[in-house]
Formats: structure tokens, C-alpha cells, sequence
């Protein structure tokens, strides 16, 4: 079976100055379609930039990112932000939501970018899937953080996207939001989508099928989930 991700020797170099700072060194990464990943590591290990570089928002300096067969490196700015748009749903931290706009309107954003049909009614469709069928019509502004990460739940699964990126998508939530938050990952890898999950927290990790543990820009471990 093709990979939908695979990374071959990808490294990140930052400049700064006259110092070079190697976020990312020599990364081998394979992920199977439907796979539930965690890629986990301390404050510095080189997880962002892995996110970054997985959702098509940074290039690596050197390597080559495989996407469902399509060498990215190849690609130009433009032909880039359509396939993530198609390709990848975003789940952040900080939500990315927009404050005065409704759940519904929320979940329509990315829409906006790349149309899809009875966009309106899978939207209503995927609230109600993250138990906020009763908040359709509240701004996110009125929400609680639990909420909010279900509505960007739902905006990352407008698409119909086969990857799912979430980063630290429980680092503002208290233990119970966190693991109601992980339940709905499950369900989604359940139905067929690829997850992954960037974390510093063992908890959340244990969710997965797989864990990449990342020190100083190496993967220095992937274990499996033990059941």
C-alpha cells in the first residue's frame, strides 16, 4: 500500500544572523492511509516545524515530502495552498476561530477557498456530530474552550480531507475536555481519515496507533500503541 506521507531525509535549517539552527535533521517518516499518529517531544524538539512542514505551510531545506505520491518539493506556492486545502484539516490549539462569526459560519470558512457541494448541509451536518447541534446559531465568542476546539473539529472535516493535523489540540483544555477531544479524533480516524496529533503530553499520545518521539529535530523513537 502507498504511503499518504512519507519524508525522506527532511531537514529544516533557520537562519539567524550568522547562526544556523537546525530544527529538523535527517527525519525518515512513514505514514499509513487511515494511521493514527502522535508525534511527541519536549518544548524545542522540533515538533512545530514538523507540523509546519506535514501541512504544507513550511518547505524543508533539504529532503523530499511525499503527499499520496505527489513530490511537494515540485510544487509551486499556489498548487501547495490548494492541496492543503483539499488535502489537509487544520485543529489548533488556539482554535484560529473567528470571534463574532457563528459556529456555522465558522465551519464554512474554508469553503471559501475551495467549494464543495451542500457545503451547508454537511457544515450543519459535522455540529451535530461534535454535540453542538443546540451552539449552531452562537458566536464562538460565546463558547467555552471545549466548544470551541469541537468547532474547529468540524471546520477541519469540511473538506472531507483525508489527513488531519492537530496541534496540541488539548493544551488549553482541562483533563476531561481533553479526553472528550480525543474520543472525537478516534471516531474520526475510525471512519477512514489519517490523524495526527502533535503533543508534549504521554496521555494524549497514548490515543494513538503510533508514537514518533522527536529530541533536538531527530526521531530518536516510534513505538506502538499496546492494547
Amino acid at each position: 500500500m502507498e504511503a499518504i506521507i512519507e519524508l525522506q531525509g527532511i531537514s529544516k535549517v533557520y537562519r539567524t544572523g550568522d547562526e544556523d539552527t537546525h530544527a529538523l535533521r535527517n527525519v525518515d517518516l512513514r505514514v499509513e492511509p487511515g494511521e493514527f499518529l502522535a508525534i511527541m517531544g519536549p518544548s524545542g524538539s522540533g515538533k512545530s516545524t514538523m507540523m509546519h512542514i506535514l501541512g504544507l505551510l513550511d518547505r524543508p531545506t533539504s529532503g523530499r515530502y511525499i503527499l499520496e505520491g505527489q513530490d511537494t518539493s515540485r510544487l509551486s506556492e499556489n498548487s501547495l495552498a490548494a492541496l492543503r486545502n483539499q488535502k489537509i484539516g487544520f485543529v489548533f490549539q488556539q482554535f484560529n476561530l473567528l470571534p463574532r462569526t457563528t459556529v456555522l459560519g465558522n465551519v464554512l470558512l474554508p469553503t471559501i477557498y475551495g467549494r464543495i457541494k451542500n457545503a451547508r448541509s454537511r457544515a450543519v451536518k459535522l455540529i451535530e456530530e461534535v454535540g453542538l447541534a443546540d451552539r449552531i446559531n452562537h458566536r464562538s465568542n460565546q463558547l467555552s474552550g471545549g466548544q470551541l476546539q469541537r468547532v474547529a473539529i468540524a471546520r477541519a472535516l469540511i473538506m472531507n480531507p483525508s489527513i488531519i493535523l492537530a496541534d496540541e489540540p488539548t493544551g488549553n483544555l482541562d483533563s476531561k475536555r481533553s479526553l472528550e477531544i480525543m474520543e472525537i479524533f478516534r471516531r474520526i480516524n475510525v471512519h477512514g481519515s489519517t490523524v495526527i496529533v502533535i503533543t508534549h503530553d504521554e496521555k494524549i499520545a497514548r490515543h494513538a496507533d503510533r508514537t514518533a518521539k522527536l529530541l533536538d529535530g531527530e526521531i530518536v523513537s516510534i513505538v506502538k500503541r499496546v492494547a
